[in-house]
């Protein structure tokens, strides 16, 4: 697993979020650069689809809960507009970095943890969207503090 360089990850909070607030109904949204291998981060309401490009490479990530338990719902868009062979490449570049994706949230988000501490216990549960049986999965990944 690729460790965060935490020099490589830049954080922005949307407008009625602070470093602490709210929980439920958080949102984040991660997106990278190929070409410098920055990390993005947004923190807001709303997921940010401004930031989203065209190959959908992004990982998208809220607080919910169930059974008034606090859970991480994590959504990655393996295919739909791809061949199979890209679906298969797709799913399998999601897999190895999901951890790194998941470190930089836990990592960027720090202060909003350090508020909630309970929330490091807290499940997360990863929705691979394909339109092939094969990779449309949900599945658990652990907890945040698997990811600090």
């Amino acid at each position: 697993m690729k460790r965060l360089n935490p020099d490589k990850l830049y954080v922005e909070y949307r407008p009625d979020v602070t470093k602490t607030e709210p929980v439920i109904s958080r949102k984040y949204t991660l997106t990278h650069s190929d070409i410098t291998a920055d990390l993005f981060l947004t923190i807001g309401l709303q997921f940010a689809y401004d930031k989203i490009n065209p190959m959908r490479d992004e990982v998208l990530a809220e607080w919910r809960t169930y059974n008034g338990n606090p859970f991480l719902y994590v959504y990655v868009y393996v295919d739909g507009q791809f061949e199979p062979l890209v679906s298969s490449i797709r799913d399998g570049i999601f897999r190895r970095e999901l951890p790194l994706a998941l470190e930089a949230i836990r990592y960027g988000d720090n202060s909003f943890f350090a508020a909630h501490p309970d929330l490091d216990n807290a499940p997360i549960w990863i929705y691979f969207d394909s339109t092939n049986p094969d990779y449309n999965r949900f599945e658990y990944w652990g907890t945040l503090k698997d990811y600090k």
